[in-house]
């Protein structure tokens, strides 16, 4: 039997993109298929392994970028958000080998390797879309923002689940739309429908998110829209900036009353 925890270390301990999809796609089909178990608490590493390339910078010192229009930006776009990708790969597999314990419910584990697993195939198809446009992740520079919420939260799992799936993730439904349409009018329906991939699936994650944070919160006795804005608060910096995308928020079982006493 498999070693659940242990397993998601091993994904997070590989550089190479490719074979951290090909762990992350085959750990999840062993958890399906009743190959792999929690059996004990693991030991993640405080950062996942990264491949030397693309140089990751301060997010303040990206290049600025823009969506649609000629091909060179479009690739920036879908370099930028491989990158996400990959760190979102990462951010699946670490809350499952950093929070779990034996009393974790099974559908904890269920719903964030099935976010592991989305996450993967995601990378996978902007690579391959990337491959097509004549470019490769690791081309460009990225910045190191995700990972950086990541070490803030990571002692938390309330913190981590406000933050990760319930500001940033969710902040992907309110601008891909956006990104999608840009991409259409450029003429770049193959990047639109990868995009319109992803934004179908982040529903889902941003329905993850509410649904353990609700659990834990309502297990430690704390009111969740209470418990939500005061880890916001702590461990985000920034506001939540308008406008929302509440139709999918909502989609997602996240009440506007969770997050706009908190926006700019």
């Amino acid at each position: 039997m498999i070693d659940l925890a242990q397993a998601a270390c091993e994904i997070l301990r590989v550089a190479e993109p490719a074979d951290k999809v090909t762990r992350a796609l085959a750990l999840a089909a062993d958890w399906k298929q009743q190959h792999a178990a929690f059996v004990r608490p693991a030991d993640p590493p405080a950062r996942p392994a990264r491949p030397e390339r693309p140089p990751l910078l301060p997010p303040r010192a990206m290049p600025k970028r823009s969506a649609g229009g000629g091909q060179q930006k479009r690739i920036a776009l879908l370099h930028a958000l491989a990158h996400i990708e990959l760190n979102a790969i990462d951010l699946a597999w670490d809350i499952i080998a950093r929070f779990g314990t034996a009393d974790t419910p099974r559908g904890f584990f269920d719903d964030w390797i099935k976010v592991g697993e989305e996450e993967a195939i995601h990378f996978s198809l902007l690579q391959a879309r990337l491959v097509e446009l004549g470019a490769h992740y690791g081309d460009l520079p990225a910045h190191d923002g995700l990972w950086l919420a990541a070490e803030e939260t990571s002692h938390d799992l309330l913190a981590r689940l406000a933050v990760v799936p319930l500001v940033l993730e969710a902040r992907g439904l309110d601008v891909t739309p956006a990104t999608i349409a840009d991409f259409r009018r450029a003429g770049d329906e193959q990047s639109a429908s990868i995009l319109d991939r992803v934004y179908r699936d982040e529903i889902g994650h941003v329905a993850a998110g509410m649904r353990w944070f609700q659990h834990f919160a309502e297990r430690a006795g704390l009111n969740p829209k209470q418990a939500w804005q005061d880890r916001v608060r702590r461990h985000f910096k920034g506001t939540l900036k308008p406008p929302f995308n509440d139709e999918a928020r909502k989609d997602a079982g996240f009440d506007p009353e969770f997050y706009r006493p908190l926006s700019a």
